[in-house]
Formats: structure tokens, C-alpha cells, sequence
């Protein structure tokens, strides 16, 4: 889960990691300690968990039910960026930290960072390992170092409305020169109506990555082991091939450019004016919540390809389960890291049917029950079908260790080419320069 998922927390702001706090760390390798979570005398150990997955508590009950010596204590501390801020005020000041915590995977190295991350594979994690699909195992871990555990990602696809495309004669595109030519033939047809709406504000930038990611693009190459080193490529041959691409269709009208954060965008999805939705695994639930009087209508395709045939794949958000240094429970945090989901087939019944998690676990990714579930928003397609193979061919992605900035610096630039100030050939060498004078002054050694 992202917290960028739609609609519960449309949002992505600026991380509060100030320069001088990154440039300490780097310089002074410091950690923190502080208190944990207790247990009454002769009971169980308690472990105070902070997440803010849909449905939570019943994941929380079926694990305290089956845990005799460990239970958790679950506080919704605040979804997404909310949480982060309170979660990093709780690092700096040695105290207040939960045991463990709720975050996106492109967090991770921000927060492993600062040194507020246990390494679990102390104390187990790495018989963990063949469990979990390997792109998302790689991103929560450096080597026999773990430090989260995987719980749900987002591969991307394509949803698009059947009746639409019955009604204006559209080809379900396979190709992304193909997703163009139905573009114009449908704009053509009702000038009022888009193939689809591009994700131009700082909510879609992690869309907007999932597709470059898609295309090939590798912008990070990063690992916590080899610090201060970090090779920064945003403007490789995918980022550009991305952004050329689009901005052709939004200089040409092909694609609206409204916002994702706003009401228009959800009615657009609702009423026509988008015949395409192009987004994660989880995107099924937000789009039965916003889109209710279409339900039966739309379907699920493949990502289009760039190139006939192809078999590429990109991902919009994910997120995981990690413990802070701050518990003074370490063996118990993980533990209850690896097994509120981890596995379990009750507990992800619970995360599929009722948080339309996307399971990064590789037995419940791939077992009959979400892979052949029926959805009848999808008129009784089987939409896993389509998601379950583009999670298992994902490549290898690392992120920053300043995302969000790399998220804003993106987002301010596409606005520009939006406005005309910029051209789009532009945008990716821009982020490219922008973001290593950043990570320069922050006392990273940057590489291309």
C-alpha cells in the first residue's frame, strides 16, 4: 500500500529529513536507542504496532488470537507522511517510537538512514526470504542486513471501461503506440472524452516512477553497506523515453492533465470523460469506491508494452512491516513483523477481501484464491489474473535516500513543461542536475 493510494491518503508531501540531520548521519553514522513496548509480569509481551492498512484490526485480533506469548497493541499513528513525521520527531528524540511501523518501501532507506531500523535478520528474517516475491524481498533488505519485511505492492495494469470501448470501436491497446492511436480515434469520436488522465501533480509521482520504471528506467543505484556512495541516473534512456512519450500526447490534447487529488479526477473515472485507468494492484478497491455506478463495466488488460510482445513490468507503491531500534523487544518485534501477514492464509483473506491488499507473499500471490477470485465491480473477471504474472516478472529497483524531494523536484518540473516554460525533452536532465546537487550537499558521493 501506498500513500499515495487513492483515495484514503491522495497525497505526498515533503519529508521532514532536514539537510543537516542527513548530512550528520552520514558524517557521524549515529544511532538511538530508547523504551519499547512491556509486558505484564508473567504475561505476554506486548509490541505496540503503528499502520494504517483498511480493516487493520482484524489482522490484529486473528494474530492475538493465535499468539499466546506475543500480542499487539496497534495505534493508527496517521497515514502515510503523517506517520513518517511523527515516527521520525519519535527517532530524533530517543523516545516514542513504536515497536514496529507501517512503511512505503521508498521510505525505507530514509529511515534506515538515520539508524531507526533493527536489522531483523539478527534475529530470523532471512528464513523469510524465499517467501516473498525477490524485487520487493531486495528493496526491505541489503544482503543478510533486513530491514522490513514485505507485505503489498502495486504492479500496474490496465483498466479500462468495456462499454466504452464497445460504444467508440477501441482496440484494447497492447503497445503504447497503440495506446496513442485509440487515443485520438476516441478524442476524435467526443472531444470531451480522454483515453485517460496523465498524473502531472506530486500525488502520481509514484506513478509517474512505476512507469519509467516499466520502460527500463533505473535511477537509484544505493545500498545502505556502501555508504556515502550512490549512483543518481534520472534521465536515462526509459525516464526520457517516458516523458517524451507523454508529453506528446498532453501537448497534442490526447490526455487530460487534471490532478489526482481532486474531486474532477474521481468524476472522470465515474462518468466517461477516462475510458482508461492505468494504475496498481491495488487500484481495483479505490476504483469501486469512487466509481460505483459503473460497477460491471470495467475490466482489467496488461500494461501496454513498449515493444510488441514485450513483457515488462513496473510498480506503484508497496509497503512493509519494519522494527525500530527503539524496541526493547527485538526477538517479539520480529516476529510479529514476519507474521501479522507474512503467510498466514487468514490473515490475508481478511487484507484481500476487505483492504484490497496486493500480497507480495509469494504462496498467496500465487495460490487459487487470489489469483481466481472473481470481482464483480470487473463483471466477474478474474483481475488477478492480469496483476499476479506482472508482480512476478518485476524487475530490481532501488530507491533514495531523499524520495521525497526527488518526488517534488519531478513534480515541480513536469509542472513547467505543463505550463509551457519548459519543454519535456528538458524535464529529466532538470530532475537529473537538481537532485545530485542535492545529495552532493548532503554529503552523499554521487556516481552516474
Amino acid at each position: 500500500m501506498s500513500s499515495t493510494r487513492l483515495p484514503r491518503s491522495l497525497r505526498r508531501t515533503a519529508v521532514a529529513t532536514t539537510s543537516a540531520a542527513l548530512a550528520a548521519v552520514l558524517l557521524a553514522a549515529c544511532g538511538g536507542g530508547g523504551s519499547g513496548s512491556g509486558a505484564s509480569a508473567g504475561g505476554p509481551v506486548h509490541i505496540k504496532v503503528w499502520a494504517w492498512y483498511p480493516d487493520f484490526k482484524q489482522v490484529v485480533d486473528q494474530f492475538n488470537k493465535t499468539h499466546k506469548d506475543v500480542q499487539v497493541d496497534w495505534v493508527q499513528a496517521g497515514v502515510g507522511q503523517d506517520e513518517y513525521t511523527k515516527l521520525k520527531t519519535a527517532l530524533k528524540a530517543g523516545q516514542g517510537a513504536p515497536d514496529v511501523v507501517m512503511l512505503e518501501f521508498q521510505e525505507l532507506p530514509t529511515i534506515q538512514l538515520t539508524k531507526g531500523l533493527l536489522d531483523m535478520g539478527k534475529y530470523g528474517a532471512n528464513a523469510d526470504k524465499g517467501n516473498y516475491v525477490s524485487w520487493a524481498w531486495n528493496q526491505a533488505s541489503d544482503g543478510d542486513h533486513v530491514y522490513a519485511i514485505p507485505v503489498d505492492g502495486g504492479p500496474m495494469a490496465m483498466m479500462y471501461r468495456a462499454d466504452l470501448f464497445k460504444k467508440y470501436n477501441l482496440k484494447v491497446p497492447t503497445t503504447w503506440a497503440e495506446f496513442k492511436e485509440e487515443a485520438v480515434k476516441l478524442h476524435k469520436a467526443d472531444p470531451n472524452a480522454y483515453l485517460t488522465d496523465f498524473g502531472s501533480d506530486e500525488t502520481a509521482a509514484g506513478w509517474r516512477q512505476g512507469l519509467m520504471w516499466q520502460a527500463g528506467s533505473r535511477p537509484y543505484t544505493y545500498s545502505a553497506s556502501k555508504l556515502p556512495n550512490i549512483g543518481i541516473n534520472l534521465n536515462d534512456a526509459g525516464a526520457k523515453k517516458v516523458y517524451d512519450y507523454w508529453g506528446d500526447l498532453v501537448k497534442n490534447k490526447l490526455v487530460d492533465t487534471t490532478s489526482y487529488a481532486t474531486t474532477d479526477f474521481y468524476n472522470g473515472l465515474s462518468t466517461g470523460k477516462y475510458a482508461t485507468y492505468i494504475a496498481a494492484g491495488w487500484g481495483p478497491g479505490y476504483l469501486s469506491s469512487v466509481a460505483k455506478k459503473t460497477a460491471g463495466q470495467w475490466r482489467v488488460a496488461p500494461l501496454p508494452q513498449w515493444t510488441a510482445g514485450g513483457n515488462d513490468q513496473g510498480d506503484w507503491g508497496g509497503s512493509s512491516f519494519a522494527v525500530t531500534t527503539q524496541t526493547q523487544h527485538p526477538k517479539e518485534a520480529t516476529e510479529v513483523a514476519r507474521e501479522l501477514f507474512g503467510t498466514s492464509e487468514a490473515a490475508w483473506k481478511i487484507g484481500i477481501d476487505q483492504a484490497y491488499l496486493f500480497p507480495l507473499s509469494s504462496p498467496i500471490l500465487n495460490g487459487a484464491y487470489f489469483k481466481q477470485k472473481k470481482y464483480d465491480f470487473f463483471g466477474g473477471q478474474q483481475i488477478n489474473s492480469v496483476f499476479v504474472p506482472a508482480a512476478n516478472t518485476i524487475g530490481s529497483f532501488d530507491w533514495s535516500p531523499f524520495q521525497d524531494f526527488a518526488y517534488n523536484t519531478d513534480t515541480s518540473e513536469v509542472g513547467k513543461a505543463l505550463q509551457g516554460q519548459t519543454d519535456w525533452s528538458a524535464v529529466n536532465d532538470n530532475v537529473q542536475n537538481q537532485v545530485t546537487s542535492y545529495a552532493s550537499k548532503q554529503g552523499f558521493k554521487v556516481s552516474k
